[in-house]
């Protein structure tokens, strides 16, 4: 590989055919998960990065998934229920150490069915009040945990 100077920016360029390799961000999901009683699900990570950390269930796209798809596949996965998408809650990038950019898509999830355990990737699945919230792994889920609780909650935790 060699590099030029190509789109006003410095790029990796294969040396046999000469085409630019164009290096992406890896598309990702999360979903915030509300019961009936506003707490919040979350699961343990039991994988690095961030193992033993809390986090949105979620995950990385698969090919030919759509990011809604994605997001319902690694809630089933990783705690066994199955969700209903409310709502597209935003979209954001940050950086990771294994992938460089991650580029997330956050959901809202109220409805859902199934028995609640801890399933792939995974050591513990459960339910927190907001004041409660353990450490985060990831600022991006910080942020929609953050912009739910702050603009969509049927009740305003702060005046609890």
């Amino acid at each position: 590989m060699s590099e030029k100077f190509l789109e006003g920016r410095l790029r990796l360029f294969c040396n046999s055919c000469q085409s630019p390799i164009y290096e992406n961000p890896v598309p990702a999901t999360c979903l915030v998960t509300i019961d009936d009683h506003e707490r919040l699900l979350l699961v343990k990570r039991s994988v690095d990065p961030k193992k033993g950390w809390w986090c949105l269930p979620g995950g990385f796209m698969e090919l030919q998934e759509t990011p809604e798809e994605a997001g319902l596949r690694e809630l089933a996965e990783e705690t066994g229920l199955c969700g209903k998408i409310d709502m597209l809650l935003g979209v954001t990038s940050n950086h990771s150490t294994s992938y460089d950019t991650v580029l997330m898509t956050g959901f809202l999830i109220r409805s859902y069915s199934g028995d609640l355990y801890a399933g792939d990737d995974a050591d513990d699945a459960r339910w927190f009040e907001y004041e409660n919230l353990p450490e985060i792994a990831f600022d991006s889920h910080k942020n929609f945990i953050k912009l739910y609780y702050s603009a969509y909650a049927y009740t305003n935790p702060s005046n609890s």
